[in-house]
């Protein structure tokens, strides 16, 4: 089963074409820190928090409750699955900056695995 594992790279510097850098946002669209300004390099746009912008997909993480997160990565995950013709290369969203755990935000990534939704690379802590 191994071998079926999409894992994004841990650090992701350049993207192909069809690369799509997916990170996690604040509502406001602020992108300042950690992987959020990384993602201004990729069309990443200012006041933007949600959703794909260029070569990235912003979904918001800095909430006071994990549960407020599960329907932004649902809609993602959505997203993906009607955009075959792009691979998403999932960050450690809301792991940085917004505080959370690997274990509080990979379960709301599940779907991704059951449904093997092929386009979409995660975390490998996101697998463990």
């Amino acid at each position: 089963m191994e071998t079926n594992k999409r894992i994004s790279p841990k650090w992701i510097n350049s993207l192909l074409e069809n690369e799509i850098f997916v990170f996690g946002s604040n509502l406001a669209g602020f992108h300042g820190g950690g992987a959020a300004e990384l993602a201004m390099d990729w069309g990443a746009i200012w006041g933007q928090s949600v959703g794909l912008q260029g070569q990235t997909y912003a979904i918001p993480t800095m909430f006071d409750n994990v549960e407020k997160i599960k329907p932004y990565v649902d809609d993602f995950l959505s997203f993906a699955k009607t955009h075959s013709e792009l691979k998403f290369l999932v960050t450690e969203i809301g792991c940085g900056i917004a505080g959370w755990t690997v274990e509080k935000i990979a379960p709301l990534f599940k779907q991704a695995i059951t449904e093997n939704i092929e386009n979409v690379y995660l975390p490998e802590s996101f697998w463990k």
